[in-house]
């Protein structure tokens, strides 16, 4: 790839051996300074994927006046991880990259930017604020990178990355990667970006190739005791338990925490405020937790390489989030297990699921908890009616790596 010595010591020093396919397709384009569309799932390498590409270029002669490169991420333990893995990856060129987002200091933060950097990886709600107060200056930037894009639509942030990416130079190169590539992704690119080429990596490529994933059918009211027949059995070395709501997150929690059912529990979600947030993240990245009862707020930008197993409590509302939330484990490769637990009158929900990942989920039983297969109802059986659906879906991937836009 043609990368600098400094950056492949740190490369193996991170324990890095080969590139990923996105990494292998994106990186020389990168480096050539295209304007590329990347689409590439969470767990797929993508940090390093456009952080390599930065880092060669910003090895010609560091800036700590003003910082050259800016990547735009839709939450605040996303900034944090990908200032961290830029940090590690760039530590022998002496590049300072600093991570900026709301619910802290904006004080402290203007700070950190007068001492002078030269990456900020950062939500863009903060970066207009900081913008608005004349205490960073986008006007020489020579890299944009949109990470996780379609996130950052979803919730809202379209009218500030656009404002964001006005106020850059024209003479820029610009990186985009999304899970998924809406309409609304594709016209920001043509308004924002200079003949973008995009990398689309073949289905097999995309899938989670790694995880196996499982459904168990149970009555609501049998919610907890599979959870705790589940984490017995498979005794996770690490394990998210996600629900859909904020309450239901609570409850779950106070309840494996008063009956002493499993040790090392803690709870994530949107109510916490950030220093509590990042306490958890520190204590569950440390190995200190090892069960982490979470709404969606981590369904993404949460890359911690040890977690083996995903539980969804609570199937997602949307399909395409379980995607998001079942890609928190088998990270860069490893294996991992998803189990979901789908109630008797939540067949359309599974099959939403199995439709939006091409792929259909095994059935799991454990006796005296689940529902057993000759219990099932007509909701749950009416998944199977997708089987040619998915097998047709599956003889028509496409092959190409990459297209010109």
């Amino acid at each position: 790839m043609q990368l600098p010595a400094v950056i492949l010591d740190a490369l193996f020093d991170a324990g890095y051996e080969k590139p990923t396919a996105i990494q292998a397709s994106l990186v020389p384009l990168a480096l050539q300074q295209y304007d590329l569309i990347g689409q590439a799932k969470t767990g797929s390498g993508k940090t390093a994927a456009f952080g390599l590409p930065i880092l060669t270029h910003l090895s010609a002669g560091t800036n700590r006046k003003m910082p050259r490169a800016l990547i735009l991420v839709p939450t605040r333990e996303l900034a944090t991880q990908v200032s961290a893995e830029i940090n590690k990856l760039g530590k022998g060129l002496g590049v300072r990259c600093l991570p900026i987002y709301g619910g802290v200091n904006i004080r402290t933060q203007q700070r950190d930017l007068d001492q002078g950097c030269d990456i900020v990886v950062a939500t863009p709600g903060r970066i207009i604020d900081l913008s608005q107060r004349n205490s960073i200056d986008l006007s020489r930037l020579e890299i944009v990178v949109l990470d996780e894009a379609d996130r950052m639509l979803d919730i809202g942030f379209r009218p500030d990355i656009e404002k964001i990416l006005r106020r850059c130079p024209t003479e820029r190169q610009t990186l985009l990667l999304s899970a998924t590539l809406p309409d609304s992704i594709l016209q920001l690119a043509k308004r924002y970006m200079i003949k973008p080429k995009l990398i689309e990596l073949p289905q097999e490529d995309q899938k989670t190739q790694t995880i196996e994933q499982f459904y168990f059918s149970v009555a609501p009211e049998d919610k907890y005791r599979l959870l705790v027949a589940l984490l017995q059995r498979e005794q996770p070395s690490q394990a998210i338990v996600f629900c859909r709501t904020k309450i239901g997150t609570e409850k779950l929690f106070r309840k494996l925490e008063k009956t002493g059912d499993y040790d090392g529990v803690a709870t994530l979600h949107g109510d916490m405020n950030q220093n509590g947030r990042e306490r958890v993240m520190t204590r569950f990245r440390s190995g200190q937790i090892r069960l982490l009862i979470a709404t969606d707020v981590i369904g993404r930008g949460i890359d911690v390489s040890s977690i083996s197993h995903i539980i969804n409590f609570d199937i997602p509302t949307l399909s395409e989030d379980y995607v998001h939330r079942v890609g928190r484990t088998g990270r860069m490769g490893r294996e991992g297990i998803a189990y979901s637990f789908v109630t008797l009158d939540q067949g359309d929900e599974l099959t939403g699921i199995e439709l939006q990942i091409n792929q259909l989920l095994k059935r799991d039983h454990i006796p005296g908890v689940s529902i057993e297969s000759g219990q099932r109802t007509a909701g749950i059986e009416a998944k199977e009616v997708v089987v040619d659906k998915i097998s047709e879906g599956l003889a028509r991937r496409p092959k190409s790596r990459y297209r010109r836009w």
